[in-house]
């Protein structure tokens, strides 16, 4: 238990993982919803 390494670069490459689908996602369903409030002004 003294090496705690692995879990943290497993914690790391998950959160980066996230990170990829993540962020992009986010910016598409903003995009598509800034879309979609044009139809309704």
């Amino acid at each position: 238990m003294a090496n705690q390494e692995p879990h943290r670069t497993g914690l790391i490459q998950l959160l980066l993982a996230w990170g990829f689908v993540g962020i992009p996602l986010l910016w598409g369903v903003l995009q598509t919803l800034r879309n979609a409030l044009k139809l309704f002004q």
